[in-house]
């Protein structure tokens, strides 16, 4: 499984949010790019970056640190947040970014996502925030009637690179990441997940490596490493198949 060390950008640096709160942000670093420079330091192979003020303004608004960090940082990044049509995919990738990840587009436009898995194979994911098992968008803060699976399942066959499946309940409170769901949703369709939200210790790493779950590529998490609550090293120990503890 990958390790997927999550920079959030609000307003230029970067802050973990409480359950997708923007009013409860705590910044750890203003400086993304040594954050990130960081990350690539302790052995990370990937970095999830989400501009929250993009999410929920439907644009752009991190852009300039993002291409910072793209220009001093060489490792593929995996970037949601505001991207909401075609050309601005297009843009993202020719700017090197390696994986873009569609969330409320998705649900609104699920044509977008398979024409941009067309033009970009192996370079487009899909965003799915889930709040009370359905599924949430508008930087969280709209709910829709669909659930989590039947979102999923639009897009099987549509060359899908995968499925960054967020607990939006469990998001930056550090209880542990929703598992069950999670291995539910793996086993319920072959696109690929990344589990997110409430990774909180070292054994919240062991436990999801333990499900022994083929259709979980990776986990996403933020305020845990922030925290100190969570080595970077250990963890990518486990997810090689190592063990601690």
């Amino acid at each position: 499984m990958i390790l997927f060390p999550a920079i959030d950008l609000k307003d230029g640096a970067c802050v973990r949010l409480i359950k997708g709160d923007m009013e409860q942000a705590t910044t750890f670093n203003t400086d993304p790019v040594a954050q990130a420079q960081e990350f690539k330091d302790l052995g990370c192979e990937w970095i999830h970056i989400v501009d929250l003020n993009g999410a929920f303004e439907g644009r752009p608004v991190n852009d300039s640190v993002v291409k910072q960090i793209i220009s001093h940082v060489s490792l593929p990044i995996q970037l949601g947040g505001g991207i909401r049509d075609l050309a601005l995919v297009e843009t993202w990738i020719s700017s090197g970014i390696q994986r873009i990840v569609i969330g409320t587009a998705a649900v609104k436009n699920p044509d977008l996502v398979k024409e941009a898995c067309r033009l970009f194979p192996g370079q487009i994911a899909v965003g799915l925030d889930a709040k009370g098992g359905k599924v949430a968008v508008e930087g969280w803060a709209e709910e829709t009637d669909l659930t989590a699976l039947e979102m999923a399942k639009r897009f099987e066959g549509a060359g899908v690179a995968a499925i960054v499946f967020t607990d939006i309940d469990r998001d930056g409170v550090l209880t542990g990441p929703n598992i069950e769901a999670t291995v539910s949703l793996a086993n319920s369709i072959s696109i690929p997940m990344v589990a997110s939200g409430g990774v909180s210790s070292l054994k919240d790493i062991q436990n999801l490596v333990a499900t022994e779950c083929p259709g979980i590529e990776g986990v996403i998490s933020g305020r845990a490493i922030y925290d100190g609550r969570l080595d970077v090293k250990e963890a990518l120990a486990v997810l090689k198949g190592k063990s601690y503890g």
